[in-house]
């Protein structure tokens, strides 16, 4: 069972969050929370396994929420729904330790599968955020090619372990990788374990973050 923790200032919205996941075996709602210090003291309480995080909210808003939700520790991994796509506020989130981004806007089975993925301890990014938050990102940090060859996280990885973390970096998902390297799933899901634990990235999206910082994907190439 993978419990979820709607965190949204519009109740409404959380309405709909809890009708959709408590229809799906396998899911269930534990709690809802209507701003950002209300998520932070029922996270610590309820223990879900995801918190589903709205980005704007008033008082205590979804970035300072995931701060410190991520910061307490527990097992609770945050998956933040924004309708404003990769904006300032979600690169925040990003920085707070978020483990994925959605659109507001993504079909229920996106949703549904965001959520089993992050409860898993994977991390997921919308298909159309991912070449913008590649873009986006390369405002902030410029990529460093240099310095590829001098980050011994590198040296650990396998030839095709690093073939991996490229893609990983243009926003792959294990099938498209399965397909492209004619492996099963299974295999390159093991694969992608391994990336994530040599070069010390939390999950996927520190992963993006790292191809790219060390200049081994680039936003065109995605």
């Amino acid at each position: 069972m993978t419990t979820v923790l709607v965190v949204d200032d519009q109740p409404l919205q959380r309405f709909g969050f809890r009708m959709l996941l408590d229809s799906v075996p396998g899911t269930e709602v534990v709690g809802e929370a209507g701003h950002g210090a209300e998520a932070v003291r029922m996270a610590a309480g309820l223990r879900p396994d995801v918190v589903l995080m709205d980005v704007r909210m008033p008082g205590m808003d979804g970035i300072e929420a995931t701060r410190r939700i991520v910061a307490a520790g527990e097992r609770s991994r945050v998956l933040v729904l924004t309708t404003f796509g990769l904006d300032e506020y979600v690169h925040a989130a990003l920085r707070a330790g978020a483990s994925g981004f959605l659109v507001k806007d993504a079909r229920p089975e996106e949703l549904l599968a965001g959520i089993r993925a992050v409860a898993a301890g994977d991390a997921v990014i919308a298909p159309a955020l991912t070449r913008r938050l590649l873009e986006e990102f390369t405002r902030y940090v410029p990529p460093r090619p240099e310095r590829t060859a001098a980050d011994p996280r590198l040296g650990a990885l396998t030839d095709r372990e690093r073939e991996i973390l490229v893609a990983i970096g243009k926003g792959w998902t294990n099938a498209e990788i399965a397909a492209r390297f004619v492996l099963s799933e299974s295999t390159v899901k093991t694969h992608v374990g391994r990336v994530l634990a040599k070069t010390g990235a939390r999950d996927r999206v520190q992963a993006v973050i790292f191809a790219y910082d060390l200049g081994l994907a680039r936003p065109q190439a995605c």
